[in-house]
């Protein structure tokens, strides 16, 4: 079914360390080239010996070949990869929210985004910058609290140091609607953040 070229597939690196999240169809070109092999069930497997391994599958996630059909891989194991991707994390607002865990940095408190400012640490009129060390979230109440002063000038303690959040491949969310069970062997109890479709998910496991 061509709607399964658009699923998720879990990418291994060789030391079979999670590093990435993509769409089905990107992985051809690597499972034919052997730069990469479908993973089922612990067993590697060349393109070759998956299309052999697709014969006579019944299930809904194939796709037909000229000739043959093809199981869609749920994990794939890179060949030529050991490393992890050098990314940056986009400094967004939405971004910011998630390094904080959507909890004001001043009294502690979990908020929904909506009840969320973005607080300046040293203020703007103190020639504080707009940087992941100088932003942090804050509730309205202690925003408006600290007003534009510095936390010191506001007698108010931050909760913790802002800084730049290094990208690493496993971030925050509910991943209800990408998760598959034949992940869960290679996904440790960290969160990933990755990127799914060209667009940045988190993942909790």
């Amino acid at each position: 079914m061509a709607g399964y070229l658009n699923d998720n597939t879990l990418v291994l690196s060789r030391i079979w360390q999670a590093v990435d999240v993509t769409a089905s169809r990107d992985l051809f070109g690597k499972l034919f080239n052997d730069q990469a092999r479908v993973l089922f069930e612990f067993q590697p497997y060349t393109y070759k010996e998956w299309r052999d391994f697709s014969y006579g599958y019944t299930g809904d996630d194939v796709i037909g070949c000229v000739g043959y059909q093809l199981r869609m891989p749920d994990v794939v194991l890179l060949t030529k990869f050991d490393r992890l991707p050098r990314k940056e994390v986009r400094y967004t607002r939405h971004s910011i929210f998630e390094r904080d865990g959507h909890r004001c940095q001043y009294c502690g408190e979990r908020f929904a985004e909506r009840d969320l400012n973005l607080d300046h640490v040293i203020p703007r009129e103190q020639k504080g910058g707009t940087s992941w060390e100088n932003i942090v979230c804050a509730c309205v109440r202690c925003n408006s609290l600290k007003a534009n002063r510095t936390p010191e000038q506001a007698g108010m303690r931050l909760l913790k140091k802002p800084v730049k959040p290094n990208w690493r491949p496993l971030v925050s969310v509910r991943m209800a609607n990408i998760m598959k069970e034949s992940w869960r062997p290679f996904l440790n109890t960290a969160t990933w953040d990755v990127e799914v479709s060209g667009h940045k998910q988190a993942i909790a496991v």
